[in-house]
C-alpha cells in the first residue's frame, strides 16, 4: 500500500490497526468544559504514532495540519513547561507568581518575573512580533511557517479544552489558557534574542536616566575591569548551554556514506528542554528529531538523506554604541552633532496582590538604552554617557525556516544553501553529514557587521579594552560613519552576508565543542574570519581538546560505524584526568604525607567518569576547587603554544599555590559529607525521579568530558543531586544505502516532565546505563513497534 494512501487509511478509518482516539499518553480524558472554542483548530487533524518511549511520529496533509499534530502531542508531554513559557513571553509572571520570584532562565536572563515582565511586555507593546510577521519572506518568516505556527497553537488548544491536566505543576492553575500564532511567534522571537537583549534584559528594564543634578560624578566603566568582565560574560565555559558534534566524511566510514554524533548540553528543567518527534506530510516533509519546546519544527535531526546538529557558537550576537548627550539633557544624544531624543516607552505590568507597575525604557536608533550586562558589567548611565544595545536578532523571526529547510535538505550542500537562502541561526554553529559521504561545518550566525577595521577605527576606549578580550564592540555612537553598514547578501541591512561566514567542507571530520571556528579539523585551521566570530590561535578548552584527540584518531583509523559513535558518545574519558592525576597523585606523597589514602585513590582512578569509576568524585571536587583558584597561566610547566594547540598546555604544576590545599580541601569535604574517597561515581552523582535514585556518568565542563554533565552539589544529600545542563538529545546517525537512516537516539531526561507520564525518567534510566533508542523512521519500522499507539487528533 503506498505510503500516502496508508496514512490517509489510518486517519479516517483506524482499520489497520487499533486507533485510540480517548487520549494521549499522561493525559486522562475528560471534557474540561471551562475553554472556549478556538476557531482556528476547525478541520485540522493529524495522526500520531506513538512508539517506545512516547516518541510521537506525527502525520498530517500540510502543514497547518502538521502544526497541530505537533502543538497537541508536545502540550499531552510539557504543558505545564509550555503554559509558564507563554505566561513569560506575554509578561504575566508577576500578576500570578509575584514579581520578586525568579523565572527559571529558560527565555532570557531577568533575574525577577518583574523584569522580565517589563522587558516582554514593552515586547509586546510596541507590535515587534506582529512587524516581524508581517515582513515577506526571506527576511520575514514563510507561509508554511506561519500555517505551522497557526497549526500548532490550535493544536495546543484542542489539547487543553479535551484533557485533563495531570501534572501537578499546573493541574487546575489559572494561568494555563489557551493561546494565538502569535505567542507561539512570540516564544521564537525569545529564543532568537536569547544571546543579545534577552541577555540585557535587567539592564533594558532598569535603565534610569541620572538625577538632574546628578547625585554623584560621572563614573565610566574601568577598560580592564569591563574586558574581564565581558570575557567572562561569553565565555563558553561559563554558559549555561552547550554541545558537541563531529561530522566524519565518507573517507573515514566503512561504506563511504557520511555519519553524524550529535551531543548538545541544554538544561535538564524547563523551557529550554527538547523533545523528541518525527514529522511527516507525505511527499513534501520527512524529518525526525528533536524540538526545543514551543518550537513548531525539528531543530536539531535528521532524514533519509542528510543530519545535523548545533552547537552554540562563539560569535557575539551583539554590539554596544557608546551615547555622547546632548547637555543637560540625558535623554538626548548627539549624531554628526546634532540632536536626537531617545523614544521613552512607558510599559505596564500587572503584579499579584499589589498595584500595577510602570516603569519607562529608553530606546534610541541603536536599540534600548542599558544599564549593563548583567550585574558583573555596569554601563553607568550618566550626566554625559549612555550605552544602546544593538541585537540583529531582535529582527530575526527566520530561525525555524531555517530547521525546516533542514528537514526537508537531500545533501550536506542543500543545508548549506538554506543557510545562506533563510540566514536565522541566532547563536549557533551547524554541522552536518549526508548518505553521499560528504560532511559541513558553518558558523552560519544573524551577527553585527563589525568587521575589525570598523572596530579599529570607532572603538570608544571601552570597545578597545572589550573587543580584543571578548568580542564585544563599543563603537562610537556619535558619528554616522561608525555605522554597521550592510554585506550585499544579507537578507537584512546591519549583519554579515552568507559569503563572510567561516564553512569547512569535505575534510574527514569536522567537530565542534563550543570553542571558535579555527580548530574545526586541526589539519585544516580556519582563519581569516573577523573577531566578533571567535578567536584564533589562543587556548582551546579541555573538552575541545579531548574532543579533537578522540575524532581524529577515529577518522585515523577509519572504517567507522554508527556503534563508534555509540561508543565515543558513553567512553567517558577525562582529559583532564589524563593530563593532571599521576602528576597529582605521585606529588600527592610529598604534600599530603599523613593521608595516603588520598594519592592511593588519585592512582588507582582510571580516568574516566562512568557510573562505577571509583575516584572520579575526588579528582572532580579537587581539580574544582584547583582551576578555581589558581590562574591558567600557573596551572601548567608547559605553556600554550598555537604550533600544537591540541597538546598545550601540559604537566601540571605541583608547585604551585594552592594545589596542596586544593587536595587537602576536596578530601576533607568528602569526609565530612560521610563519602568515602574512592566510592565510585553513580552512588554520588544522581537524579532522583519519582523515589527512584538513578545513577548519572559524566562530568563537569572543566574536566573536559565530552558527556558533559553539570551536577548541581548537595553534601547534606549525598553529593551530586541533580542534573542542571548537559547531555540532552543525543543523535548517531548513519546510512546504509537503504531507504532507511541508521540512527541511534537518547533524550537523557526524557519525553516529559510530568511525574504521572509513563515517559518521565524512561530514557534516563538508558542514560544511566549507556544504552539507546533505535529510530523507527520508515514506515515498516513504525508500524512493527511492540508499543505502537495510533491516536487520530481533531479540532
Amino acid at each position: 500500500m503506498h505510503l500516502r494512501t496508508r496514512l490517509k487509511h489510518l486517519a479516517l478509518t483506524g482499520a489497520a490497526l487499533a486507533v485510540v482516539t480517548a487520549s494521549l499518553p499522561g493525559a486522562a480524558a475528560a471534557d474540561s468544559g471551562g475553554r472556549d472554542r478556538h476557531p482556528s483548530d476547525r478541520g485540522l487533524s493529524a495522526v500520531i504514532r506513538y512508539t517506545e518511549y512516547g516518541i510521537p511520529h506525527i502525520v498530517a496533509k500540510d502543514y497547518a495540519n502538521l502544526g497541530f499534530g505537533t502543538g497537541w502531542a508536545q502540550a499531552a508531554d510539557q504543558v505545564c513547561t509550555l503554559a509558564d513559557g507563554f505566561l513569560t513571553v506575554n509578561g504575566e509572571r508577576s500578576r500570578y507568581f509575584g514579581p520578586d520570584a525568579a523565572p527559571d532562565g529558560s527565555l532570557s536572563s531577568a533575574t525577577s518575573n518583574l523584569s522580565s515582565d517589563l522587558y516582554f511586555r514593552g515586547v509586546k507593546d510596541a507590535g515587534t512580533v506582529e512587524e516581524l510577521l508581517a515582513t515577506p519572506a526571506p527576511a520575514g518568516p514563510s507561509r508554511d511557517l506561519k500555517e505551522l505556527m497557526r497549526g500548532w497553537a490550535a493544536g495546543y488548544n484542542a489539547w487543553l479544552r479535551k484533557n485533563r491536566i495531570t501534572d501537578p505543576a499546573c493541574a487546575d492553575a489559572d494561568w494555563v489558557r489557551p493561546v494565538t500564532a502569535l505567542d507561539v511567534a512570540r516564544r521564537g522571537f525569545a529564543v532568537s534574542v536569547l544571546g543579545g537583549q534577552g541577555r540585557a534584559v535587567d539592564g533594558i528594564t532598569a535603565a534610569r536616566p541620572p538625577a538632574s543634578p546628578p547625585a554623584a560624578l560621572d563614573a565610566a566603566p574601568d577598560p580592564e575591569d569591563a574586558a574581564g568582565a565581558a570575557r567572562k560574560l561569553f565565555a563558553p565555559e561559563n554558559a549555561t548551554m552547550g554541545s558537541n558534534a563531529v561530522a566524519f566524511s565518507g573517507a573515514t566510514t566503512a561504506n563511504g556514506r557520511g555519519l553524524l554524533l550529535g551531543n548538545p548540553h541544554y538544561p535538564w528543567q524547563g523551557g529550554r528542554r527538547f523533545w523528541q518527534s518525527q514529522q511527516t506530510i507525505p511527499g513534501e516533509l520527512n524529518v525526525s528529531g528533536a524540538s526545543l519546546l514551543g518550537t513548531t519544527v525539528v531543530n536539531i535531526g535528521f532524514n533519509d538523506k542528510v543530519a545535523w546538529s548545533h552547537t552554540v557558537a562563539t560569535g557575539v550576537p551583539l554590539n554596544l554604541h557608546q551615547l555622547a548627550l546632548v547637555p543637560g539633557d540625558p535623554t538626548a544624544y548627539l549624531v554628526d552633532g546634532k540632536p536626537e531624543r531617545m523614544t521613552p516607552r512607558a510599559v505596564t505590568v500587572a503584579v499579584e496582590d499589589g498595584a500595577p507597575v510602570t516603569r519607562t525604557q529608553w530606546w534610541t536608533r541603536y536599540g534600548p538604552v542599558v544599564g549593563g550586562l548583567g550585574a558583573q558589567l555596569p554601563l553607568p548611565w550618566t550626566a554625559t554617557t549612555a550605552y544602546a544595545l544593538n541585537d540583529p536578532n531582535a529582527a530575526n523571526l527566520r530561525g525555524s525556516d531555517t530547521a525546516l529547510g533542514f528537514g526537508r535538505a537531500r545533501s550536506t550542500q542543500d543545508i548549506a544553501d538554506t543557510l545562506a537562502r533563510t540566514q536565522g541561526l541566532p547563536w549557533v554553529n551547524t554541522v552536518a553529514a549526508d548518505s553521499a559521504g560528504h560532511s559541513l561545518f558553518a558558523q552560519s550566525q544573524v551577527l553585527p557587521r563589525i568587521t575589525d577595521e570598523l572596530a579599529a577605527r570607532c572603538s570608544t576606549p571601552l570597545g578597545r579594552a572589550t573587543y580584543p578580550a571578548s568580542g564585544v564592540a563599543v563603537l562610537d555612537g556619535s558619528r554616522s560613519d561608525c555605522a554597521l553598514g550592510s554585506d550585499p547578501d544579507a537578507v537584512q541591512p546591519g549583519v554579515f552576508g552568507p559569503a563572510r561566514m567561516p564553512v569547512l567542507r569535505d575534510t574527514p571530520y569536522v567537530e565542534n565543542s563550543n570553542d571558535s571556528a579555527w580548530l574545526a579539523n586541526a589539519d585544516r585551521p580556519l582563519t581569516g574570519y573577523e573577531r566578533i566570530f571567535g578567536t584564533v590561535a589562543t587556548p582551546r578548552s579541555l573538552r575541545t581538546r579531548g574532543g579533537i584527540e578522540d575524532v581524529a584518531a577515529m577518522a585515523d583509523r577509519g572504517g567507522l560505524t554508527v556503534a563508534d559513535l555509540q561508543r565515543q558518545q558513553f567512553a567517558n574519558r577525562a582529559p583532564a584526568g589524563d593530563l593532571a592525576a599521576a602528576d597529582a597523585a605521585k606529588a600527592c606523597t610529598s604534600v599530603l604525607p599523613e593521608d595516603p589514602e588520598v594519592c592511593r585513590v588519585l592512582g588507582n582512578w582510571d580516568r574516566t567518569v562512568n557510573t562505577d569509576s571509583r575516584g572520579a568524585l575526588l579528582f572532580d571536587r579537587f581539580w574544582r576547587r584547583f582551576t578555581g583558584t589558581v590562574k591558567p597561566a600557573d596551572q601548567w610547566l608547559v605553556p600554550f603554544s598555537a604550533a600544537d594547540p591540541v597538546r598545550t598546555p601540559h604537566t601540571l604544576d605541583t608547585g604551585t599555590p594552592g594545589f596542596a590545599q586544593a587536595l587537602k580541601d576536596a578530601a576533607a569535604e568528602l569526609r565530612a559529607a560521610g563519602i568515602a574517597l574512592d566510592a565510585p561515581l553513580g552512588a554520588h552523582q544522581f537524579v532522583v525521579r519519582n523515589g527512584e535514585r538513578i545513577p548519572v556518568s559524566g562530568g563537569t565542563e572543566s574536566l573536559g568530558i565530552w558527556n558533559k554533565t553539570e551536577p548541581v552539589w548537595n553534601a547534606a544529600s549525598g553529593g551530586y543531586v541533580e542534573v542542571a545542563h548537559g547531555t540532552s538529545h543525543v543523535q548517531a546517525v548513519g546510512w546504509d544505502g537503504s531507504r532507511c537512516p541508521v540512527a541511534r537516539t537518547l533524550l537523557s531526561y526524557s519525553q516529559s516532565s510530568n511525574p504521572a507520564s509513563p515517559h518521565y525518567s524512561d530514557q534516563t534510566r538508558l542514560f544511566s546505563g549507556g544504552r539507546w533508542v533505535t529510530s523507527r523512521f520508515c514506515e515498516k519500522d513504525i508500524l512493527r513497534s511492540p508499543a505502537l499507539k495510533v491516536v487520530t487528533v481533531r479540532g
